[in-house]
């Protein structure tokens, strides 16, 4: 009996391993096959891609700073919206909710994360866009025109509607991530400091908060990098316009976008690997963001660590 237990025990630790390697050699095949297929471009452009503006198939020049720019804003301008609703909703969820609202509403929230995207799309197109050009853009505009992000003619379409779609998107998978660090603060944390005579938000603020402050990072994070590689809903929305604006009224492009938008017409080896580069800049973004929230949540419990 020790004799196959052990047996069973190599054979797990050897497919546990293989399934590894095989998740990193996916990932490593994905870098390879992009760089082959970006190789005309690479070639052709350089550094120089990166930092060049202008997208002219007839001429073959081609570049990728305005599709990072409306891909970092319309990001950014996501998360502005979405962590403020999805932290709040995470507090009220775990520590205000009476019990027989907390279940129902968090089942809510994480069902809008498995709607498609492009219904979700659809649903700015014809209902977003409409509202936010009458109402949300010309109020803006009239009330704050002097301030370069908000000049111009009230589009609809653009960076504003494409971030208010990421923080629809993002909102279920930042609240649920955010709601279960939340609930993982041991409940003695919160009775030690009822105990001083905090109140409800005191308590809040300053023992629940502080402990689970790693875990909230990672939720922002983690809807972060869904909002960067968001495709379909945010092209049929943000107007797909290839320039460099400081209005969040004007049309723009992400890199997703811009891919989804011309890859199956493009025609000729370098305007191909333009496009296959534009992804991989995509992928290298989302990659350091990604180690960079590791290094932060690393740090910040090391940091509790040591006060602990």
């Amino acid at each position: 009996m020790v004799h196959k237990g052990r047996f069973s025990d190599e054979i797990f630790s050897n497919l546990a391993l293989i399934s590894a390697l095989l998740i990193v050699g996916i990932l490593l095949g994905f870098i390879i096959i992009l760089n082959i297929d970006a190789m005309p471009a690479i070639r052709k452009f350089g550094a120089a891609f990166i930092g060049n503006s202008s997208w002219d198939p007839v001429k073959e020049s081609f570049g990728a700073l305005p599709a990072i720019y409306g891909t970092l804003l319309s990001s950014t301008i996501g998360l502005l919206i979405a962590v403020p609703v999805s932290l709040g909703s995470a507090i009220f969820l775990t520590e205000m909710a009476p019990s027989w609202m907390r279940s129902p509403t968090s089942f809510l929230i994480e069902m809008l994360a498995a709607i498609p995207s492009v219904i979700i799309g659809l649903w700015g197109l014809f209902v977003l866009v409409p509202l936010v050009r009458v109402h949300i853009e010309s109020w803006l505009g009239d009330k704050l025109g002097f301030l370069p992000l908000f000049q111009g003619p009230p589009f609809g379409v653009g960076f504003l509607s494409a971030g208010i779609i990421l923080a629809i998107m993002i909102i279920p998978i930042i609240t649920a991530m955010s709601r279960e660090a939340i609930r993982a603060v041991p409940s003695e944390q919160r009775e030690a400091i009822l105990a001083l005579g905090a109140t409800r938000w005191e308590t809040i603020r300053q023992a629940v908060l502080p402990y689970c402050r790693s875990g909230l990072i990672g939720a922002v994070i983690l809807g972060l990098g869904r909002a960067l590689g968001e495709t379909m809903a945010v092209t049929m929305v943000i107007g797909n316009n290839y320039t460099l604006t400081a209005s969040l009224f004007s049309p723009g492009s992400t890199i997703a976008s811009k891919i989804a938008d011309e890859f199956n017409e493009a025609t000729g080896e370098v305007f191909i690997g333009s496009l296959v580069e534009l992804a991989l800049v995509l992928f290298a973004v989302t990659l350091f963001v990604n180690v960079v929230a590791r290094l932060l949540v690393w740090r910040m419990t090391a940091m509790k660590a040591d006060k602990e």
